[in-house]
């Protein structure tokens, strides 16, 4: 085999493990936890399905890989809880770590371009690194929601912290962020978020 092909075989081989890492977050109908990939498919789709809401005109495409490659570290790095503030302290340490292993499986020039869009997403900088961003939140909030906020409940999540993530959602997207901001209302007058 051309040893370019061997390369990226192994990148798509290696990035499978991304199905096994658990997020705190539950599928709709009280389902099991749901998994890093099938939480990246769903922003993914959500970026296409919504793009009409973005803020700014975004090259759908980017947005889309974004969304899928943004979570691949987390095979080396595990999911970090959003509201973990003992994670969060050194979570850009073991995502680097990750990063660089886990795309220098790939042929050097789609490692130096899925790093780029890597950083891109997490400087949220670019309006498509905005928009996804906006799903990254939306997303995992949707479901909750959809649970009856059971994954706030279970962590006792506090609003002033919730509200401060979501700022990334008005980045990407103020009529998303208007939702989103209905959506908490209803959930901290149903008690689901302290």
């Amino acid at each position: 085999m051309e040893e370019r092909l061997k390369k990226q075989m192994e990148f798509a081989l290696e990035i499978d493990k991304e199905k096994n890492i658990l997020r705190q977050t539950h599928l709709s109908g009280f389902g099991r936890r749901e998994n890093d990939a099938e939480h990246a498919w769903h922003m993914a789709i959500m970026a296409y399905l919504l793009k009409e809401y973005a803020n700014e005109p975004v090259d759908i495409a980017k947005t889309m890989i974004m969304c899928l490659i943004h979570d691949v570290v987390e095979i080396d790095a595990g999911d970090t809880y959003a509201y973990d503030e003992e994670g969060l302290k050194d979570q850009k340490e073991r995502e680097d770590a990750a990063k660089e292993r886990i795309y220098s499986l790939l042929p050097d020039d789609q490692k130096e371009e899925l790093i780029a869009l890597f950083d891109e997403f997490e400087e949220g900088k670019s309006p498509e690194a905005r928009f996804a961003k906006a799903m990254d939140n939306l997303q995992p909030l949707m479901l909750n929601h959809s649970n009856n906020g059971g994954d706030w409940k279970e962590h006792k999540a506090k609003k002033e912290k919730i509200y401060k993530r979501q700022e990334r959602t008005k980045l990407g997207s103020e009529i998303l962020y208007q939702l989103t901001d209905q959506i908490l209302k209803e959930n901290i007058e149903k008690g689901n978020i302290e």
